[in-house]
């Protein structure tokens, strides 16, 4: 399953909730949103520890990662990356 965004869609799980979808999509929005501009580190932060609660096997985590870069350009690791080592209060990611 995937949500269209753009001129691209979001790789989701089928069988996720309707919850489930609306946070893991909230997370990838606050991805591109630091890619594109700026993000408040807490909100992505906060965002990435839901998305793990619906996504906790590195594995699957690795591959939707994968399959959002693909569509997306954006890189989940690089990003997040940028905001577990960064001491600004917003997330700024040029990748």
């Amino acid at each position: 399953m995937t949500t269209n965004h753009e001129n691209y869609q979001y790789p989701l799980d089928e069988t996720w909730s309707t919850a489930e979808i609306i946070t893991v999509s909230k997370f990838y929005q606050l991805i591109e949103t630091a890619n594109e501009s700026s993000v408040a580190k807490d909100d992505l932060m906060a965002a990435y520890r839901e998305f793990k609660t619906i996504v906790p096997a590195k594995s699957v985590e690795k591959q939707l990662s994968r399959e959002f870069e693909a569509a997306s350009g954006y890189s989940i690791y690089l990003t997040m990356k940028a905001a577990q080592t960064t001491t600004k209060a917003r997330v700024r990611y040029r990748g």
